[in-house]
């Protein structure tokens, strides 16, 4: 299977995000080690794993039931009871 690994940069360039946003706030939350990124070599530098992103993305979206929540400002929805 190839897999397209990409850097913050690339990333953030394909979903439309700030790098740092993807670094601060989706690493480790959304994105996690191991299924969307790695550390090739146990060392410092990260590499993304684009089409596990990607597939993720679709299957989140296509979960959303856009009737029982009230969007966010902050790119959340509250669920309604």
């Amino acid at each position: 299977m190839n897999l397209t690994y990409l850097t913050t940069e690339e990333l953030a360039m394909r979903i439309k995000y700030n790098a740092r946003t993807i670094r601060n706030d989706l690493k480790d939350s959304v994105l996690l080690e191991g299924r969307h990124y790695i550390r090739p070599f146990g060392q410092r530098k990260i590499l993304f794993i684009w089409e596990h992103i990607e597939e993720d993305m679709h299957q989140a979206s296509n979960n959303c039931d856009f009737s029982v929540g009230i969007p966010m400002s902050n790119g959340g929805v509250c669920l309604t009871h």
